[in-house]
């Protein structure tokens, strides 16, 4: 893995950004997984503010590696969400649009989704494969919505499974970790003094840190980067 360290949240989200661009560049076609969360929040701000007119839009494909099962319009969506801080500042065809259909029943919506996978993306090996699968990790060591009570679901047979949130109970439909270890590229986008814990747990692998979701990200291309601030760092 390749660890990339910056002062605070904002700096990440430029960074990130700018890797993001240089990514995409010259693809005719591009298909990345989108993360929900407080950092893709920034990035998506600054890939708007200052990327609107040297991203070639048209070429990129957008889905995403979780969401909740709330409808499109609500506050936890993460659909919502990236439409509010990107997709409504920038030219980009609704085609190209692939969500979750959060309001859909779960277990419907996941088969619906991973059949989705399996028609756009090029298969390795029975697996869809994105160019980019962009993650944050949970406090708890979660990523997409595997979290560590359910981290079977990891290896489960479906590219897409309906996973609970440990305390609300809330549904959410994820991709799987042959999914995200399939990918071309996978990059994680860690900010906060409360992540230190399990990113030094999973980094430096720790006693235990198999049980966190994130360490088990460990794609077939060898390429992993983190995007970290200082303090998720720290440890």
């Amino acid at each position: 893995m390749e660890l990339k360290i910056y002062k605070d949240k904002k700096k990440v989200a430029e960074q990130f950004s700018a890797y993001f661009a240089n990514s995409v560049k010259g693809k005719p076609e591009f298909h990345v997984a989108l993360s929900g969360g407080s950092t893709p929040k920034i990035v998506f701000d600054v890939l708007a503010s200052d990327y609107s007119d040297k991203i070639e839009w048209n070429n990129i494909h957008f889905y995403w590696g979780d969401e909740r099962c709330v409808p499109p319009t609500d506050d936890q969506s993460n659909y919502k969400m990236t439409m509010e801080h990107l997709f409504s500042k920038i030219t980009v065809p609704k085609k190209n649009i692939h969500r979750v259909l959060g309001e859909a029943e779960p277990d419907r919506e996941a088969m619906r989704y991973a059949n989705l996978l399996e028609i756009n993306l090029d298969r390795v090996e029975g697996t869809p494969q994105f160019d980019l699968v962009i993650l944050g990790m949970g406090d708890d060591g979660h990523t997409a919505s595997i979290f560590p009570h359910e981290i079977a679901l990891w290896d489960a047979m479906d590219h897409c499974v309906v996973a609970t949130h440990p305390d609300s109970g809330q549904k959410r439909v994820s991709i799987n970790g042959k999914v995200i270890n399939r990918a071309k590229e996978v990059a994680f986008l860690v900010t906060g003094a409360s992540k230190a814990e399990k990113v030094k747990s999973i980094v430096e692998k720790t006693e235990g840190f198999m049980a966190y979701p994130a360490s088990l990200v460990n794609p077939n291309s060898g390429n992993l980067v983190w995007f970290m601030d200082e303090a998720a760092a720290a440890k």
